[in-house]
């Protein structure tokens, strides 16, 4: 399934990014102490009432001249804006071409404005471009801080997209129910009609490490052009393919960069588009480049697709260059273990997508990890395993108080969501819960595959 994208637009100062910001941090992050894990600042993933959704930021639209946004087709407009001396231009250009892919992809737009500020002529520019655009525009009247009661959210009406949702996102005020109107408007997530028995992949990495020419490899084929130019791939290539293990619907995704080398908007689009390739996929493999050292844009995109809970497999590519340099696979092994500690539980397979080496260990380990992602635990070994864990290691006391839990269960599969009732479940430490997956992995394999681990008040 692809998650929904919903897409943050507004002019600028309006607090876009505060918002952004705010919605991301009500899913928890991952708990690691290694610099460059978090996600980028580009893109987030909120989880409310059950339903989750890819949250996109993008820049403030500003207008520099006579003719306006609304006036014609968007394209026309930002192809219109020409460079001056101080590149001012070019950077409007840049992101107005940036809102207008992310509104493009998005199935919810929220329209920002500002209370304080009141109704301004850019805010109905923007409303009226959006008005056009066939998509469901939540109006978000942000900056209704406390103490400022006064502020009129009323006169929004008159930009003609619906009731205004007061908010204060730095204060978080309102946030519970502007997120009950997103996930009332959200779309059904998209199914894809492929066969129940076909593996899904994706294959995700920075800028030239080898994505395509290793699916060409895998399938046999020239299905996806190769080059050493890095970002040749600007759009996903999915490739069907049968294998002596199974079916494989293989998705080649363009490089994932840092934010600050997204400059050309078309790869902002690539970068989104491979955001939900990552969601459509069972099995994520992650192509690291064994020349360079594991970077934070690598982190940053393992973490992505540990929030998504997909299954992982980290593919070093261009060994062979390695190989000829003596180098230890076992220290490399060590050196991505160090970096990417969070996802310990990944496998590691090196290989050259160049010469064929060791590229079919890849084929069964993805079958591997997709079939790990639906393992159920039946909830009588489950609880066994949870009772000698507390007697091995009883979890600390919080305040002089003990969390107490009584059983656990297995709700879901893909990934395996675990849920522990407890007494209260403000005394569990995040500390024990890592104690207990570490746990469940030791009795139970789970190689490659995130685990859910959630804990509730019985009752």
């Amino acid at each position: 399934m692809s998650k929904a994208v919903v897409a943050i637009t507004g002019r600028p100062n309006v607090g876009k990014s505060t918002l952004f910001n705010r919605l991301v941090e009500r899913r928890q992050a991952i708990e690691d102490s290694t610099s460059g894990v978090t996600r980028d600042r580009i893109y987030g993933r909120v989880e409310w009432s059950g339903k989750e959704f890819t949250l996109v930021d993008t820049g403030g639209l500003t207008f520099s001249r006579e003719k306006t946004f609304s006036e014609g087709n968007a394209e026309a407009y930002v192809q219109e804006l020409g460079a001056n001396p101080d590149g001012t231009k070019d950077l409007e250009k840049e992101v107005h071409r940036q809102v207008q892919f992310a509104v493009e992809e998005a199935s919810v737009v929220l329209l920002v404005v500002d209370v304080r500020a009141g109704l301004t002529s850019l805010d109905e520019e923007v409303a009226s471009y959006l008005r056009k655009q066939g998509k469901t525009v939540i109006l978000v009247v942000n900056k209704n801080d406390p103490g400022n009661e006064e502020w009129d959210s009323y006169a929004f009406y008159k930009l003609g997209i619906g009731d205004p949702f007061p908010i204060s996102a730095s204060h978080g005020r309102g946030l519970g129910e502007l997120l009950d109107e997103i996930c009332k408007v959200l779309p059904l997530e998209e199914e894809f009609n492929l066969p129940e028995d076909m593996v899904k992949v994706a294959v995700v990495g920075r800028p030239n490490v080898g994505k395509s020419r290793l699916i060409n490899t895998l399938v046999q084929q020239e299905r996806a052009i190769v080059s050493e130019k890095p970002g040749t791939t600007r759009d996903n290539v999915d490739v069907a393919w049968d294998t002596d293990k199974g079916k494989i619907f293989l998705v080649d995704t363009a490089g994932i960069r840092r934010k600050s080398k997204v400059k050309d908007s078309v790869e902002y689009y690539s970068v989104l588009r491979s955001l939900k390739a990552v969601d459509r996929s069972d099995v994520t493999v992650i192509i690291l480049d064994a020349t360079r050292e594991v970077t934070e844009q690598d982190q940053r995109i393992v973490g992505h697709v540990y929030e998504a809970g997909k299954g992982l497999i980290l593919a070093v590519n261009k060994w062979d260059l390695m190989r000829t340099k003596g180098v230890s696979v076992e220290e490399f092994r060590e050196k991505v273990k160090r970096r990417l500690s969070f996802v310990s539980f990944a496998p590691i397979i090196f290989l050259s997508a160049l010469t064929g080496w060791k590229v079919v260990r890849l084929n069964e380990k993805i079958f591997q990890v997709e079939e790990e992602s639906r393992k159920r635990i039946p909830t009588s070994l489950l609880n066994e395993l949870l009772q000698d864990a507390l007697m091995v290691n009883p979890p600390p006391t919080k305040g002089g108080r003990k969390p107490g839990f009584l059983y656990a269960t297995q709700p879901e599969i893909k990934p395996p969501e675990f849920v522990f009732f407890v007494n209260d479940p403000a005394l569990v430490h995040f500390s024990y819960l890592r104690y207990l997956e570490n746990r469940l992995r030791e009795a139970f394999g789970f190689e490659g595959v995130p685990l859910k681990m959630k804990v509730k008040k019985k009752g």
